[in-house]
């Protein structure tokens, strides 16, 4: 089999697909990996710790969450085993069969693959993909251009986490809950190094706190009591909205 063609139809695939997140990506790439140590055999065994090593995923859970993920979106076949000296078996898809020769160059796919291939092997031709319409069916139909995201890491991780404890404050009384709750969330998630339970990275600190606002509402309500809002910006430097300036010095 061709290498580089292999993995341009994967990239490809993985491109028009809305349902990947990056740690999907990181395991695909390693099982790549793998099935070209294997030289593209119909079926292969791996090993769950290697696989994680080499795709960085510091979880089972999450390694057996995304490998069942991929093999319901047609990647690959997953069979493992029970069997702890025996490999789990893979038979990963040939997504060549499906990409016609005829279409347009598309220089971004061939940048990718050109990044992950490995030292040695040669490029043996340009992939030249379709336009995707029938063969993806998950592809983005908003109607608007399709843009890389490589070179967008400032647009992507704009609200990972907040600027400080006043942004939390600003965001909570916002919403109509005091700053006792926000501080509350701040050093919650400050804590815990801004880190969601499974130990991932907090990828969007407002819509989490939308979630702790309304956990709070519902918990409150369970208890039969109501947790401390502000129907107005509260003033924060505590002085007295009335004055009498007819009183002598």
């Amino acid at each position: 089999m061709n290498y580089i063609r292999l993995l341009n139809a994967a990239f490809e695939r993985l491109y028009f697909d809305d349902r990947p997140n990056p740690t999907h990506v990181s395991l695909y790439m390693a099982l790549f990996h793998e099935w070209n140590a294997n030289r593209f055999a119909d079926g292969f065994f791996v090993s769950r710790r290697e696989l994680m090593r080499a795709a960085k995923i510091g979880s089972k859970s999450t390694y057996h969450r995304c490998i069942v993920d991929l093999d319901s979106w047609g990647y690959l076949s997953y069979l493992p085993s029970n069997n702890p000296y025996k490999g789990s078996s893979v038979k990963m898809a040939n997504f060549c069969q499906e990409v016609p020769e005829s279409g347009h160059y598309s220089p971004m796919l061939e940048q990718l693959a050109e990044q992950y291939r490995p030292r040695g092997v040669p490029i043996t031709g340009h992939h030249r993909p379709n336009d995707g319409h029938d063969v993806y069916p998950h592809r983005p139909t908003s109607g608007q251009a399709l843009v890389s995201n490589i070179n967008n890491t400032k647009q992507v991780n704009i609200n990972k986490r907040p600027k400080d404890c006043r942004a939390v404050i600003d965001f909570f009384e916002k919403k109509g809950f005091g700053a006792d709750e926000a501080k509350k969330f701040h050093g919650y998630y400050t804590d815990r190094l801004w880190q969601t339970g499974d130990g991932q990275p907090v990828r969007d600190w407002q819509a989490l706190a939308i979630s702790w606002m309304e956990h709070s509402t519902s918990t409150a309500a369970e208890n039969g009591t109501k947790p401390k809002q502000v129907s107005q910006k509260e003033d924060h430097l505590r002085t007295s909205k009335t004055k009498d300036y007819g009183q002598p010095l």
